[in-house]
């Protein structure tokens, strides 16, 4: 069974206890700077990273954070998902 939990900067995405991909972020007042993503090699291809970034994008509307998408993955999706756009710091 797979869970998304928070865990201290991030969430993680764990498969009966096992973490198998995470995200992780910097908080800075109201900035939020994802600077890590990872998704273990037998999930690539199941877009488990855009489950990543969605959740944490609804973090930081849930909290009113902005967000720097410092890792490559995640600034791919914020250029390709324009309904980030509120959160994006630029």
């Amino acid at each position: 069974m797979s869970e998304l939990v928070q865990s201290g900067s991030g969430f993680i995405l764990q498969e009966d206890g096992r973490p198998v991909a995470e995200i992780s972020y910097i908080l800075d007042g109201d900035t939020m700077t994802i600077d890590h993503t990872f998704v273990s090699e037998e999930l690539r291809g199941q877009k488990v990273g855009e489950q990543l970034v969605r959740k944490a994008v609804h973090y930081a509307r849930e909290n009113g954070l902005k967000i720097v998408p410092a890792c490559s993955y995640a600034l791919a999706l914020f250029r390709r998902h324009k309904e980030y756009a509120d959160v994006w710091k630029q």
